[in-house]
């Protein structure tokens, strides 16, 4: 089988955006971004927001794969990846976005998307992993929770500054690959890569 043989990035958001939807274009174009940057892109392999970005990324003529996962739903395999995986559970799957990732970048999503989102924020939190850019893209979709995370998390004590400063957002897919691909050239230079 064929290596993640370059820096990635894992991409998440919901099986149920629509090609030609804005949220499908703006994925595509951030996939897009990312190969050109140098970067492989990795999300869940199936359709809407993961094949747009697998697309984008091919688009860009860059390494583009699929960790999937057996459902009785949705999720089948998109026709953009280079590599593909398929994984019987969720553990094992989200470990692997984790490990093969420089950051992740999170568009909208159901329960799914969420679930990547905060288990990434509590790797990090509880240092089982490095820090790493985690970029939420689409900020009108993103308002509300982080208006919530804020005003009761924050306020309340049940997080520190540092944990929500693991947060960036962005409207733009050249953003979105610079705050990671920076963050990557960062690590490089201090040579901990």
């Amino acid at each position: 089988m064929q290596e993640i043989d370059r820096p990635a990035v894992s991409i998440f958001g919901s099986a149920r955006v629509k090609e030609g939807s804005p949220t499908y274009e703006r994925a595509r174009a951030t996939g897009r971004a990312f190969a050109e940057a140098g970067f492989a892109v990795v999300t869940g392999g199936g359709p809407g927001v993961m094949e747009a970005a697998n697309r984008g990324c091919k688009d860009g003529d860059g390494l583009s794969v699929g960790f999937n996962i057996d459902l009785p739903f949705e999720q089948g395999l998109n026709p953009y990846c280079d590599i593909a995986l398929t994984f019987r559970h969720f553990y094992a799957r989200k470990v692997m976005f984790v490990k093969a990732a420089e950051g992740f970048v999170i568009f909208p999503g159901g329960f799914g998307t969420q679930d990547e989102l905060f288990e990434a924020l509590t790797l990090m939190q509880t240092r089982k992993i490095g820090h790493f850019p985690v970029v939420l893209f689409d900020s009108d979709y993103w308002e509300e929770m982080l208006g919530w995370i804020y005003d009761e998390m924050l306020d309340d004590g049940l997080i520190s500054p540092e944990d929500v400063a693991l947060l960036s957002v962005t409207d733009d897919p050249a953003e979105a690959a610079r705050l990671v691909v920076s963050h990557y050239d960062e690590r490089v230079a201090e040579g901990s890569v």
